[in-house]
């Protein structure tokens, strides 16, 4: 069996405790050698998920028959969008535990799989009144994305108001629940509840989660733009500002006033029309340091 290679500092006791007493059913050794590569799995499926497949698949074919390899196997597999090899995984989880903690993950396999009715089945079960607060609003979410799966957006806006999202408490899955109410409404064109949605999600976002500050700086009129200039390598960020209307520039101000000095039998000026709001670049350029 071929192996990947996994750094010294790695044990296998980084691994939860609860996985830690399934893999006590194996030897010593092989328990070690697969916690070591469902650590390198945690440790990977962020941001290198391809990674993360692989140590998941040794760790499957050293101990198949333990749920948390089957578990770690199939959060590998779902997050290489491989939703077949995946809803598997978890249903052979499932299978072994009896718990239904993976009903809304398995839901969404579903709607990976291009199966929207099937999740929207899954959300009406029994087994979602056994989940707990987080898996309950995580199958909302499903939910939702399955209505728009089947472009019933005004269901999907029904769908996600709930108590959780009129809620001021900050929850783990706050953060989320506004963001996907946000773009749900914004895809039905309520463009100004949109924005406020997104406001609150960026407040209830404290780690990042999401990309709500992005959508409403968008939504603001401010965008954001990094260039290369492949000539001298000076490396631009351009800040894209809409300037109200009778904001005026000190260069502006100096030729208003020069403007003021007419003659006195002129005839009356004709009073302008209101100018359009002016966009402004402002760029903050950072050039290579070194020399030719």
């Amino acid at each position: 069996m071929k192996r990947l290679p996994i750094p010294d500092e790695v044990t296998g006791d980084e691994i939860d405790k609860d996985v830690r007493q399934e893999l006590q059913s194996l030897p010593k050794t092989l328990a070690e050698d697969v916690a070591r590569n469902l650590v390198m799995v945690a440790r990977l499926i962020d941001e290198d998920p391809e990674g993360a497949y692989g140590y998941s698949r040794v760790a499957l074919r050293l101990a198949s028959r333990v749920a948390a390899v089957r578990e770690a196997a199939g959060f590998a597999a779902y997050a290489n969008q491989k939703y077949s090899e995946a809803l598997a995984e978890f249903r052979a989880a499932r299978r072994m535990t009896g718990n239904t903690e993976l009903w809304p993950v398995m839901a969404d396999c579903e709607r990976g799989l291009g199966r929207p009715e099937k999740a929207l089945d899954m959300a009406g079960a029994p087994e979602v009144q056994k989940l707990d607060k987080a898996g309950q609003v995580e199958m909302r979410l499903v939910a939702a994305g399955a209505r728009r799966d089947m472009d019933q957006l005004d269901a999907a806006i029904v769908t996600l108001q709930s108590a959780e999202l009129a809620s001021n408490s900050i929850q783990p899955w706050t953060a989320r629940l506004r963001y996907a109410y946000a773009d749900a409404l914004l895809a039905v064109g309520r463009e100004s509840e949109a924005r406020e949605w997104f406001a609150k999600a960026v407040e209830a976002d404290r780690d990042g989660s999401t990309d709500a500050s992005d959508r409403l700086a968008e939504l603001d009129g401010v965008e954001f733009v990094d260039a290369m200039d492949e000539d001298d390598a000076e490396t631009e960020t351009v800040v894209t500002v809409v300037v109200d209307e009778n904001t005026t520039t000190d260069d502006e101000a100096d030729d208003e006033a020069d403007d003021e000095t007419v003659d006195a039998d002129a005839p009356e000026a004709v009073e302008p029309k209101a100018a359009e709001p002016k966009i402004v670049e402002i760029k903050d350029s950072t050039k290579d340091s070194t020399e030719d």
